[in-house]
């Protein structure tokens, strides 16, 4: 037993099925023994009214049958008990009963028998007061001075505070600003009332200011003219309280509300004596007396079950319940004083003490015996032995377990449907086609309800993206049927989706199943005549003989209009023309179309089907191969155009704002003029305001069709991003996993957002691979990673010159790694044979600045060298090595120091001397030859 729970006493469960709230316990003698012993009573909104005297012959037995003094079933709803002298010509305690539409006052009265259980308890009505309108709680007291007695205050839902003085009613007043009832309280020693209103700030009324107020016994009163009603004072505490306690032993005046978050002590004028922020949800508190002087303790209870014990603000102790407590009280009874009594909303009722249970337990000794080490060893390797074992099964059980729980099969039909589901009849004239995909979901064990979500790439859409699927026993199979069509006009990035099943286990562990599945080039092609002039080409080398493009495209080749030569042509119904040709000499194919993106799924599709082809003729050793050049010129144009969109945006987003900003100025003048006494004349206002809100309505279109553009140009930059990375891969034999580098690199984002870019994050990225892998040489690798946040750059020259450089390296020899290790740049044979042509090396600047490279020639290369880079040069009209040697020779002589210069130059010269010394002599030996 923990040693910070509450100690039970006594307790019981009332009835089932009943509900309990904060006033329904009540604590006093209520049968006027004269003991000084409190009874339990307990009303419920059944209309149970249940009286307990509490006695346990040892802590925790529970409750006895005799225990229960009076139980007896009344006709209405019980919403509050209170215990008071409320019988006039009589001292003794009687219990009044709040009803929603009733009040009554009854007499507890016992008559002793002959034998030890033989007292009998009665419940004899006294009076009753029947209200006019629905009750919310009470609160009783001394009104206006009186000794002796006690008089009632019963608050009803609409706001009104009805007086009771005993048998008699005696006024009813209404609360001013009421819209919602709160707790309320006595206060003696102010002959005050204090509520907390639903403006959720504490209001104090006088009972004299309230006796002498307008008379509001009936709902038209309220508007007739007399004295106001008026609040004493309030206090602003922003929430709403739970409850209310004067309370009457402490010296000091004090006033204690709960609210939602925090408990409050309040002076009698209203000023905070202190708070205490709560970091929990209190339901009940109940303040009583400190041993320490001048200080109050507080008994807080929370919807954790935890009953906590304050003394002012500082916490003394805390204690576990088994329930949470809407309702709690401090009694004494004949064994026990200061007990704890709390009652929940289910009607557990319990008493319980803060004490603590010492334990009177003790180990007793062991035996003293000699202990045998190479037993326990040998024991121990036993049991080693033993849990090696174990854990080696229960892996492979639950790698088993895991796999075969949900099994997900997809399969794709191979032809379109005969009737399309598209909701595009057609684009730019070619029908849209659908495809049919069929979901095989399989369970192992039993599954409650699992649910089915299937994801595909824009512009691809689906029939049906979510379905419920039935709950499944062990062994059962479902099926699920969907159709994917184009959505937009503008060809995919991807021709595969994603299908996920989440599922919870028996045990209630949650877990997912997945399943990838690829469309059909179908979905997005229709055959079509070749095409022999084109912008883009392609070529892709491969090490067999060509084989027909017929056997690798059976269902293009059908319905094409040229079936002699070894030439294909596919239309992509939202794109152009792409045309694949073989060669008949060579072991090459070229793949050529107007438009740069679009060869992309045509070249995937091809390589794919390569594969395949020559697999299943048991070729082993076919390659593929890409003999360049880049086309990153191409490459750009599609970056360009994207990064333009994203500029359009930020524009079309500024104008919007500063539209809006006057739109709103031109409001709030208008609304000026229109309140206005006397109306000034608008001076055309209206007009200019119709015009913004033209201006408005014009920008939000144009930023909307920006957006769709900026959606298609991201798709088409993704296809170009993944022609291009197979074309590097391709090129320099990259491997899977750097290929799989490369793509993350080059393709870090699914989609746009206007926090972040494409742009930016391929520029960090291939920043840091140049840092790392990519690297020159060890010494200029950085290993830390740039903390820097990222966002939109000014334009894209600084993003293609690091994709420029980044092919640059790959070239050299440059493998792309994810170990910190340094890549040592070797020189790899071209395809062709040839050696690559050793170049000037490029010396970068820092990333972080954008400058432009500066080209230092560390090494000399040869005449011929020389000439054919020169020539190479004029071809591409880019500048020569000598040019671009002078002119990197003048920008980097601008920021050296004259001094450093000078020294520069005498080195030069010293080196210059020395070199002519062995020329001079390899002529000499050359003259003795020739003679």
């Amino acid at each position: 037993m923990s040693l910070f729970k509450a100690r039970d006493w006594w307790s019981v469960v009332l009835g089932e099925g009943e509900e309990f709230d904060q006033g329904c316990l009540c604590v006093g003698d209520v049968d006027n023994s004269g003991s000084g012993h409190d009874k339990i009573v307990v009303g419920s909104y059944m209309g149970l009214l249940r009286i307990y005297g509490p006695r346990a012959s040892s802590p925790g037995s529970g409750a006895l049958a005799e225990d229960q003094l009076l139980e007896v079933q009344l006709r209405d709803p019980i919403i509050q008990l209170e215990v008071g002298k409320f019988v006039s010509c009589s001292d003794l305690l009687h219990l009044a009963v709040l009803h929603p539409r009733k009040l009554s006052v009854y007499a507890v009265t016992a008559t002793a028998g002959n034998v030890e259980h033989g007292i009998q308890y009665q419940l004899r009505l006294v009076y009753e007061h029947n209200l006019q309108r629905t009750a919310c709680n009470m609160t009783y007291g001394p009104f206006g001075g009186v000794t002796g007695h006690h008089f009632i205050c019963i608050q009803s839902m609409d706001g009104m505070l009805m007086f009771f003085e005993q048998e008699s009613y005696a006024f009813g007043r209404f609360l001013p600003g009421f819209l919602l009832p709160g707790p309320l309280c006595y206060c003696g020693r102010t002959d005050t009332f204090i509520t907390v209103s639903s403006a959720r700030q504490v209001e104090s009324y006088k009972y004299e200011v309230l006796a002498v107020a307008t008379d509001a016994d009936e709902e038209h009163e309220r508007k007739t003219s007399g004295k106001r009603l008026t609040a004493d004072w309030t206090l602003v505490i922003g929430e709403q309280a739970l409850d209310i306690v004067v309370p009457t032993f402490t010296s000091t005046s004090s006033i204690f509300v709960l609210g939602e978050r925090n408990v409050y002590c309040l002076k009698d004028n209203g000023q905070i004596r202190f708070m205490k922020k709560l970091e929990y949800n209190p339901s009940c508190f109940l303040p009583y007396a400190s041993v320490s002087e001048g200080t109050t303790n507080l008994l807080m209870g929370n919807h954790n079950s935890t009953l906590l014990v304050y003394q002012d603000v500082t916490l003394k102790w805390a204690a576990q319940l088994s329930c949470v407590p809407v309702a709690v009280r401090v009694a004494n009874f004949q064994d026990l004083k200061g007990v704890v009594v709390t009652l929940s909303g289910d009607g557990h009722l319990q008493c319980s003490y803060m004490g603590t249970d010492p334990s009177f337990f003790m180990a007793p000794r062991v035996d003293a015996r000699e202990i045998n080490y190479e037993e326990v060893d040998a024991e121990m390797k036993a049991l080693q032995k033993i849990i090696k074992e174990a854990v080696r099964t229960q892996d492979n059980f639950l790698k088993t377990s895991l796999e075969e729980d949900l099994t997900v099969t997809a399969t794709v039909s191979s032809a379109v449907d005969t009737v399309s589901r598209s909701l595009l009849g057609e684009i730019a004239g070619n029908p849209v086609p659908s495809v049919t995909v069929k979901i095989q979901v399989k369970s192992r064990l039993t599954v409650q309800s699992p649910k089915l979500n299937v994801c595909v790439q824009p512009p691809l859409a689906v029939t049906q993206e979510q379905f419920v699927l039935d709950s499944m026993g062990p062994g059962s199979t479902s099926f699920v049927m969907f159709s994917v069509f184009l959505n937009e006009k503008y060809s995919p990035a991807d021709l595969g989706g994603d299908v996920t099943v989440s599922y919870s286990t028996p045990t209630g562990v949650p877990r997912v199943a997945q399943c990838k599945f690829t469309l059909p080039l179908r979905l997005v092609c229709l055959p079509s005549a070749p095409s022999k002039n084109s912008k883009y080409k392609i070529t892709i080398d491969t090490n067999k003989p060509p084989v027909s493009l017929g056997d690798i495209f059976p269902e293009f080749v059908e319905k094409s209009e040229e079936k002699e030569g070894n030439v294909l042509a596919f239309q992509l119904i939202a794109g152009s023309t792409v045309t694949v040709q073989a060669s008949k000499t060579s072991q090459r194919y070229r793949i050529q179309s107007d438009t740069f993106e679009d060869m992309w799924l045509v070249t995937k599709e091809l390589l794919q089907r390569f594969d395949t082809f020559f697999a299943k003729q048991g070729v082993k050793d076919f390659r593929n191969s890409f003999a360049g050049p880049i086309p990153l010129q191409e490459y750009f144009e599609t970056v360009d155009h994207h990064f333009e969109l994203r500029v359009n945006a930020e524009k079309y987003q500024d104008l919007l704002s500063e539209r809006a900003v006057q739109f709103r100025a031109i409001q709030r003048r208008l609304l000026t003029r229109f309140k206005d006494k006397t109306p000034a004349p608008l001076q055309n206002l209206d007009t200019l305001m119709e015009g913004t809100y033209r201006q408005v309505i014009a920008l939000a279109d144009a930023a909307e069709e920006n957006r769709a553009l900026l959606c298609q140009a991201f798709a088409r930059l993704r296809s170009a991003t993944h022609l291009l990375i197979t074309l590097l891969s391709l090129w320099q034999g990259l491997s899977a996993d750097q290929t799989s580098i490369l793509e993350a690199t080059l393709l870090p984002l699914l989609q746009d957002t206007p926090q972040l870019g494409w742009e930016e994050c391929v520029d960090a990225a291939v920043s840091h691979l140049l840092r790392t892998c990519l690297s020159r040489s060890p010494k200029d690798q950085a290993l830390s990673l740039s903390t820097s946040q990222l966002s939109m750059p000014k334009d894209t020259a600084r993003l293609k010159k690091h994709i420029t450089l980044l092919c640059d390296r790959l070239g050299k020899g440059g493998r792309l790694s994810l170990s910190s290790e340094a890549n040592v740049q070797t020189p790899v044979v071209m395809p062709g044979g040839c050696e690559p042509i050793p170049e000037v090396e490029l010396e970068e600047p820092p990333l972080q600045q954008e400058s432009s490279a500066k080209f230092i020639k560390k090494r000399q290369p040869s005449k011929r060298t020389k000439g054919k880079t020169d020539e190479a040069a004029k071809e591409s009209g880019k500048p020569s090595a000598k040019e671009s040697g002078k002119d990197a020779s003048k920008e980097s002589g601008k920021e050296k120091d004259p001094e450093k210069t000078k020294s520069s130059k005498k080195a030069s010269v010293r080196a210059k001397e020395k070199k002519k010394e062995p020329e001079a002599g390899d002529a000499r030996r050359a003259s003795g030859s020739e003679n």
